[in-house]
C-alpha cells in the first residue's frame, strides 16, 4: 500500500504518529507524509478554550497551515490511503475534500470534548461545540482508530466496524534491554503534562509518605497543570529530582537509567478508559511499570505491571516499598515488561488491525 499521512499534527510532541508511520513501513507499505505543524500543543490548545478570544489566533494558524498543506498536496501522485494525525479533527474535514475517493483514516485516539473536561476547560457550549467537531470528523473518516476497547463510547463513528483499536504502542527508538543497576535505592521515574488523567497530585502525596526513606528516589519529568499542586504534596521528601523538560532521545534514556516507570492514577472517566503513552513506553525501555488497576491496563500488560487502586497514593507508597525490599521481583518485572513490549507494543505489531482492515476497502 501507498499511504500518506497527513494533518498538523506534532510528531515530536505525540509520539503515536511516529509509532503508526514507522509500522506501516516495517509491513513493507511506501509512507509519505503531508505536514504542516499547528505550532501549539495540547496546553495552548486547551487555553484557547478557557479564553475564547484567543480563538482567532487558532483560526488564522489553521488557515496559514491549511493552505500550505494544499499547496503540497498538489505535487503527490494519489495515495491508496490517507492517515490523518492525531489531533486531526479538523485536518481530516480537508483531507476529504482533497481526495473524495480516497479512504479516510482518522487517528482519533480520544476525543476532543474528552481532553477539554479533563483539563478542566470549557463549560456546556463549548463542549457542545467539541462533541459536534468530534462527530463531524468522525463521519467525514472511512476508518476511525482508537486506542483501547473502552474508547469506543466516544467515538460517532457509523457503521460501528469502521472503528478499529489500535493500541498506541512505542517507537523502536524507546527499547531498550534491561541492563544491571545497582538495586539500592530503588530509582523511580514519572513523565507527563501533570494532566487529571495522570493523577500526578496522587503521586506526589505517595512521595511525602515516602520522606525519609533513603531506599526510594524520584526523578519528575515535566511541567503542567496539576505539577503545583504535586510538587507541594511531595515537598517533605528530599529525595526527588524535578526536571522541567527532556528531549524526546534523553528522555528515552532516562528513563531506563531507572527501575521503576510510573503510569497514571487518575480516577476520572478518561484515566479509567486508556493506556497513556509513559506505559507502553516505560515498558519498553525495560521498566517495572506500576499504574493504576483499570480494565484496559491489565487487559494490555497483563502480568507484566503490578497495579495499585486509581487515585490510592497510600497503596502506591506502600507498592514501592514492597519492590524497594525485593530486587529480585524486581529484576524479574522489568524483564518480563520489556518482553511484553516486544511482543506487543512494536509499531508494527500494533498497526497491525489497521492495515488488516485498510486492506478491506
Amino acid at each position: 500500500m501507498r499511504l500518506l499521512f497527513f494533518g498538523t499534527y506534532d510528531a515530536r510532541r505525540h509520539p503515536r504518529v511516529e509509532v503508526l508511520a514507522e509500522g506501516f513501513r516495517a509491513a513493507g507499505d511506501t509512507v509519505e507524509e503531508c505536514n504542516v505543524r499547528l505550532g501549539l500543543d495540547t496546553d495552548q490548545r486547551v487555553q484557547m478554550l478557557k479564553q475564547p478570544w484567543r480563538l482567532p489566533l487558532l483560526a488564522f494558524r489553521l488557515a496559514f497551515a491549511w493552505v500550505r498543506l494544499w499547496r503540497r498536496s498538489r505535487r503527490l501522485a494519489a495515495p491508496d490511503a490517507v492517515v490523518v494525525g492525531y489531533l486531526g479533527q479538523a485536518d481530516v474535514r480537508l483531507a476529504r475534500r482533497l481526495w473524495p475517493r480516497t479512504p479516510i483514516v482518522l487517528d482519533y485516539l480520544v476525543s476532543l470534548s474528552d481532553t477539554a473536561t479533563d483539563r478542566a476547560a470549557g463549560g456546556g457550549a463549548v463542549q457542545r461545540a467539541l462533541r459536534a467537531a468530534d462527530a463531524g470528523a468522525t463521519k467525514a473518516s472511512d476508518v476511525v482508530a482508537i486506542d483501547t476497547e473502552e474508547q469506543r463510547v466516544t467515538v460517532y463513528a457509523e457503521p460501528r466496524d469502521a472503528v478499529v483499536v489500535v493500541p498506541v504502542g512505542a517507537p523502536s527508538w524507546w527499547f531498550r534491554e534491561p541492563t544491571a543497576l545497582p538495586p539500592e535505592p530503588l530509582r523511580v521515574a514519572f513523565f507527563g503534562l501533570y494532566t487529571p488523567l495522570q493523577g500526578a497530585p496522587v503521586i506526589g502525596r505517595a512521595i511525602a509518605a515516602l520522606a525519609g526513606d533513603d531506599g526510594v528516589t524520584f526523578t519528575m519529568i515535566g511541567t503542567g497543570q496539576d505539577y503545583a499542586q504535586t510538587r507541594a504534596a511531595a515537598r517533605d521528601n528530599a529525595d526527588v529530582t524535578w526536571v522541567d523538560r527532556l528531549a524526546p532521545e534523553a528522555l528515552a534514556e532516562t528513563v531506563a537509567e531507572h527501575h521503576v516507570c510510573l503510569g497514571v492514577f487518575g480516577t476520572g472517566p478518561k484515566a479509567l478508559r486508556v493506556v497513556p503513552n509513559k506505559v507502553y513506553q516505560g515498558a519498553a525501555a525495560g521498566c517495572v511499570v506500576v499504574t493504576s488497576d483499570t480494565a484496559p491496563q491489565r487487559r494490555m500488560l497483563a502480568d507484566a505491571a503490578v497495579y495499585v487502586p486509581p487515585g490510592d497514593a497510600d497503596a502506591l507508597a506502600a507498592t514501592l516499598r514492597d519492590l524497594r525490599n525485593d530486587p529480585a521481583r524486581v529484576a524479574e518485572l522489568r524483564q518480563a515488561a520489556y518482553d511484553r513490549a516486544q511482543r506487543c507494543f512494536r509499531p508494527e505489531t500494533v498497526v497491525a488491525p489497521l492495515r488488516a482492515r485498510l486492506r478491506q476497502t
